[in-house]
């Protein structure tokens, strides 16, 4: 047996296949969509997964506004950020933020499930998220993609 015909592919810059990935947020609950999202950002659906690079695809969602909730949520699920000064605590309902800006629904939700270090921060600035059925990466020509069928 020749052991050399075993050897293990590790992903790095210069043979990473990205793609670019059009996925309709339409009628999708939102962290069942935001978790397979972010196995798609993170590249662990790809066989040459390397956990130290970025070696996933780049996600433009569209129709945010569209997301679902299941539940109580829209009352009961409670969204709070934090300005750094005594009593600077803030809580939002995730209907309020679904109203004001539902961009910021999903990014929150793909954020908490990528990993807490620089290179989360990272693999986050592949994620597109527009409100309308619009968005500005024509240019790049996105796959669209049925998150239900395939992942």
């Amino acid at each position: 047996m020749d052991t050399l015909s075993y050897k293990t592919v590790s992903a790095n810059k210069a043979n990473v296949d990205k793609q670019w990935l059009l996925i309709d947020a339409t009628d999708q609950v939102l962290g069942r969509l935001a978790s397979k999202v972010a196995k798609v950002i993170r590249g662990k659906n790809k066989p040459n997964f390397t956990p130290n690079v970025d070696c996933g695809d780049n996600v433009v969602i569209v129709n945010a506004d569209k997301i679902r909730l299941t539940g109580n949520k829209l009352e009961g699920k409670v969204i709070f950020s934090y300005s750094g000064y005594p009593g600077g605590r803030h809580d939002k309902t995730a209907g309020e933020i679904l109203a004001k800006d539902s961009r910021k629904l999903i990014e929150h939700a793909v954020k908490g499930m990528l990993p807490k270090n620089r290179l989360g921060a990272k693999l986050l600035k592949n994620l597109h998220v527009y409100a309308g059925a619009e968005h500005d990466q024509e240019a790049q020509q996105p796959k669209k993609i049925d998150l239900n069928e395939i992942y």
